[in-house]
């Protein structure tokens, strides 16, 4: 199976479990790997035979920047959810990034990472 990552994707969201979080916000970081077969975009030079990464980028904006949850692992899911809409992409990597997460010792991030697959 072929990748195509997207990383560092940034938008603010309000999710969380603390009020202040939901209030205030935060920014929120994603990276995904998508797995699926790029033989055929690449046979015909097509991008309409290959997921178009620049729309998958703006949806997944759209999920940070949408309803509220209290975990990232719920965001996670409805990120991957999102990429496998897309009939092409068979398998997906999620990273969700939260940096600036309500924890009282010195810390560089928190991550959750999922896959998911059609399979």
């Amino acid at each position: 199976m072929d990748r195509v990552a997207l990383r560092g994707l940034k938008a603010r969201g309000h999710h969380g479990v603390f009020p202040k979080e939901r209030e205030e916000g935060q920014t929120f970081i994603v990276d995904l790997t998508l797995g699926l077969d790029t033989r055929p975009a690449a046979a015909g030079d097509d991008l309409s035979k290959t997921v178009h990464y620049g729309i998958v980028a703006e949806e997944v904006v759209d999920v940070v920047q949408g309803e509220p949850v209290d975990l990232i692992e719920t965001l996670a899911e409805r990120i991957a959810q999102q990429c496998l809409s897309h009939a092409g992409v068979q398998e997906v990597e999620v990273v969700v990034h939260k940096p600036d997460a309500p924890i009282t010792v010195p810390f560089d991030d928190v991550t959750v990472t999922i896959t998911r697959s059609r399979r």
